[in-house]
This record gives structure tokens, C-alpha cells and sequence, in this order.
């Protein structure tokens, strides 16, 4: 039996900006439970949450107070039983966001370790920082009253955790127990190649094939050793890099899933996406897995400002095409793109502390526009983020009464999708430059980057498209189109 996760379409819920349930213009748990529903009729398979956990909220809930609780933000324990009660109800699965690498300044171990406790073992603490710089911008170490240095790869308020130590080993595997006793299905695994750190501290080296805290071997015996936790649950991995090393997260023995994060910054040229799908299915495939594909999520410009709304929509259609799973940013079935937020609204803490050298990530998680009306639906309060005047024309009620709408185009072909699963395979046929043609059993799947129509093959019937109402015999440029080839017959 093939598990669920390996074909699944996972639809990412930014929880603050999802829908707001009490009115304090934050989303929160009731409201996605509220939003449940809709979820259910774009037709994916699961929810993702980013972090609800308890927490000061320095960086938006990845900087985790109590792994085991719900921050009073976005609801309580029985306020997320009943979400996991009515996602089910649906038959939609649940996983959660794990935040293994770090956790918030507020958490108890690291205020019994900045008052000289022994918890300081569980962290990394020296009494001279190194020159690793945080991924937030400038240094990754800041002193402690005693004189002495703790390590943040982010924010200041994120002490990383010495996952060395068997105490923060054992207390993540209680954690996954925890979740998965009240019905989570999965967990998302936030910087999962972070956890090992080079025990010497050594400096990072440019050209080094071993670096000091990214990627190191030491952590995969840590997914390892969660494998016996999780069972048949998965994980899929937040991790950068080459495929054929982020596509090792994803062996049976660890998470089981990996994202394949290099479609995120692939041209928009059918010779670059070939490659990229090509290389992250020799690399999954090589320890019996399927990628993970995505064309956006929280940490990166929304896919219709990065390649325009009608690419977007074809980019969508191509990858819910290939062989693995694939996990679609609430608000990109709107076709949404980024917002313009004003500097003195900002909220994200890596344009915050960088100055604003970093980007800011602030455009692609402003609130959702469910109505034309007040508040675009989101709230009766004041937003978290200011919501664009031009919001109400991406509303989803408008579009879910439209056949020509994004979301039209993406629930149609989730619907046609399971067809698809006939096979695994993935082969590239003949087409001229600008025009990739996959075949998957009797699926022809047509991307056309270029600027010139091209003819679909003959005996073939049009099944999905992302240009709804094009003339049935081509191809438009930026269009992506699903066949079924008359001429050959599924497999039974």
C-alpha cells in the first residue's frame, strides 16, 4: 500500500493570516477550523500549520516557549483538538510545524541556563563567540550576564539547542508523542539541516565541503532515532542544498519527505525546469522517495509576483503533474502576490534586524481575502498586516463562483488529479525548445514557456488547463495542459 504522504497535495496554513475567530484581528484556530470547509473544496489532502506553540511570538511562533502546549494567540489544547476533530470529520490530515533547532529565550531551559544552571548543556554556550554570522543578519552569538556566549543561527531570542545532549533528544521524542497522541498526522521539520554542530566550533570555510553547522552527518542519527517515534507518520524536511543531499532526509528510515526547493528558483525556461525535475527525481529516487514540490510558502516572494499570475497558474498545474507531493501556500490558489507593506508596519524580524538588507517576507503573509466586504472577511478587527485596498478583487467567494478564476483552475485539476497516479514514471518527449511534453501512462502534461503557441499532439483530449477557455488545439505561451493520449490504455 502506497502511503498517503508520498502523492499527497498539502495546503500550508500561515495560521496568523488565515482567518481570524475572535476578532483581534490575528488568525487563529477557530478561525481555521471556520475555514475548514473551503479547505475541503479546493480538494487537497492535508493541512500544514505553522507554529502554534506557546511563545513570546518574536519571530512569529518559530521561537518556542512550550512545545507541548497552544499559544493564548491562537487558541488552547481543546481548541485544537476540535480542529483535528473536524479536519478528520473532513477527511483532511493534519501536521504540524516542529521547531527542533531552536527554541525561544522564554523557554524554562534557557532561563535556568542564563541564571548558571546546569540546562546551559543544553545549549551551546562559550566563553568566546566564533565568526558565524546569523541567518537574521550579523553575529550568531550574544553574551550572557556571566560574561560567557550563547549560539543563535537566528534571532537573539533563539537559542539553538545542543542536540548532542540526550535530554533535548529525549524530551523531542516525548514531543512527537505528545502530537501524535492527539491525532497529528505529520509534522513539518523547520531547519532540519541545522541541528549538528561541528563540536569544535570551527570557522566556516568558503569551498569547505563540511560545514560547521549546516547539513552535517550526525544529523540524520537524528531522524534516525525519531523514525521509531513516528511510525508510519511523516516528516517532510525544510532543508537546503544540493538534492542529492537534501533528498537523504527523506529515506525510509528518517522523514520520509523532503522538499524540493530548487523549482523555488528555477528560470522560467523549459530546458532549467527539466533539469531540476530530473535532478530531484534521480536523487529521491535513489533512496526510494518522491520529492516534495512547492512553488511558494511564508519565506519567499509569492510565485505571481516572482513569475507573473499566468505563469504562477502554469507552474501550479506542472508540478501537481510530477511523480511526489506537492505543498501549496494558502493564498497562491487566489493567484495573490505580494502585498506592499510599508516599512513602519514591518513585522518580519529578518528585515527588522537586518535593517531592512534582508528581505522582507512581510508581502507574502498579509492576511487572505475571503469577501468584498469589511475587513476582506479576514476580521472584524484590525489586522495584523494591512491589508491592500485591491485585496476584494482576489476574494475567494468571487472566485469560487467563477469558472475562469485561479481557484477554479487549481480545483479542477486536484480533482483530476488522482488519474495521474496511474504511474510513477515520467518520461520527456520530443518537443520543440520552450516546450516541455512529460508522459506519465496514458498523460501527456504540455508546459509551454515559450512566447509562441504550440499545437497539441493529435488523439489526445484536454483534461486540465491553466488557461481556461484557450483554443482546445494548442498550447498558449505560459500555459500548462493536461492530456489523456487516446491512443494508449491505463493500466487496470
Amino acid at each position: 500500500m502506497t502511503s498517503w504522504w508520498r502523492t499527497a497535495v498539502v495546503y500550508q496554513v500561515y495560521v496568523r493570516s488565515f482567518l481570524d475567530g475572535d476578532g483581534d484581528g490575528v488568525g487563529d484556530l477557530a478561525g481555521l477550523t471556520a475555514g475548514l470547509d473551503a479547505v475541503a473544496r479546493l480538494g487537497v489532502d492535508a493541512v500544514w500549520l505553522t507554529p502554534v506553540y506557546r511563545s513570546p511570538q518574536v519571530d512569529h511562533g518559530y521561537d518556542v516557549a512550550d512545545h507541548r502546549d497552544i499559544d493564548p494567540l491562537f487558541g488552547d489544547l481543546a481548541t485544537f483538538d476540535r480542529l483535528v476533530g473536524a479536519a478528520h470529520d473532513r477527511g483532511l490530515r493534519v501536521l504540524m510545524d516542529l521547531v527542533p533547532n531552536h527554541v525561544s529565550d522564554q523557554h524554562p531551559w534557557f532561563v535556568a541556563a542564563r541564571a548558571g544552571g546546569p540546562e546551559r548543556e543544553l545549549f551551546h554556550i562559550r566563553s568566546r563567540p566564533t565568526g558565524w554570522q546569523s541567518m537574521f543578519g550579523g553575529p550568531a552569538w550574544s553574551p550572557l550576564p556571566d560574561g560567557s556566549w550563547y549560539l543563535h543561527l537566528f534571532a537573539p531570542e533563539q537559542p539553538d539547542l545542543n542536540w548532542a545532549h540526550p535530554v533535548v533528544q529525549s524530551d523531542f521524542a516525548d514531543t512527537l508523542r505528545f502530537w501524535l497522541a492527539r491525532g497529528v498526522d505529520g509534522f513539518r521539520v523547520d531547519v532540519a539541516g541545522g541541528l549538528a554542530k561541528d563540536p569544535a566550533y570551527g570557522e566556516v570555510r568558503r569551498g569547505s565541503l563540511h560545514h560547521p553547522h549546516w547539513d552535517r552527518p550526525e544529523v540524520h542519527d537524528v531522524y534516525r532515532s525519531w523514525r521509531g517515534v513516528l511510525g508510519t507518520a511523516p516528516a517532510v524536511a525544510e532543508a537546503w542544498g544540493p538534492p542529492e543531499r537534501t533528498a537523504e532526509f527523506a529515506r525510509a528510515d528518517e522523514l520520509g519527505q523532503a522538499f524540493a526547493f530548487d523549482v523555488l528558483h528555477t528560470p522560467w525556461s523549459a530546458a532549467a525546469l527539466q533539469r531540476t525535475v530530473d535532478a530531484q527525481l534521480a536523487a529521491h529516487r535513489a533512496v526510494g522517495a518522491l520529492p516534495a514540490w512547492v512553488a511558494g510558502n511564508h519565506d519567499i516572494a509569492r510565485v505571481a509576483t516572482r513569475l507573473g499570475p499566468e505563469r504562477a497558474l502554469a507552474l501550479h498545474l506542472f508540478l501537481l503533474a510530477l511523480p511526489g507531493a506537492f505543498y501549496l501556500y494558502a493564498g497562491d490558489e487566489l493567484g495573490l502576490p505580494d502585498a506592499q507593506v510599508p516599512p513602519e508596519t514591518w513585522q518580519d524580524p529578518q528585515s527588522l534586524r537586518s535593517g531592512g538588507r534582508l528581505p522582507n517576507r512581510d508581502g507574502a503573509r498579509v492576511p487572505l481575502p475571503w469577501t468584498s466586504g469589511p475587513g476582506v472577511g479576514f476580521t472584524t478587527g484590525e489586522p495584523w498586516l494591512p491589508i491592500p485596498a485591491t485585496w476584494p478583487q482576489y476574494a475567494r467567494d468571487r472566485q469560487e463562483s467563477d469558472p475562469t478564476s485561479a481557484w477554479s483552475v487549481l480545483q479542477r485539476a486536484l480533482a483530476a488529479r488522482p488519474w495521474l497516479w496511474t504511474s510513477e514514471d515520467l518520461t520527456w518527449q520530443d518537443a520543440r525548445p520552450g516546450v516541455l511534453v512529460g508522459r506519465r501512462a496514458d498523460a501527456l502534461v504540455v508546459l509551454n514557456t515559450s512566447s509562441r503557441p504550440w499545437r497539441l499532439p493529435v488523439a489526445t483530449e484536454v483534461v486540465a488547463r491553466s488557461v481556461p477557455g484557450a483554443e482546445p488545439t494548442i498550447a498558449t505561451p505560459s500555459e500548462c495542459v493536461w492530456l489523456r493520449d487516446r491512443r494508449v490504455r491505463s493500466p487496470t
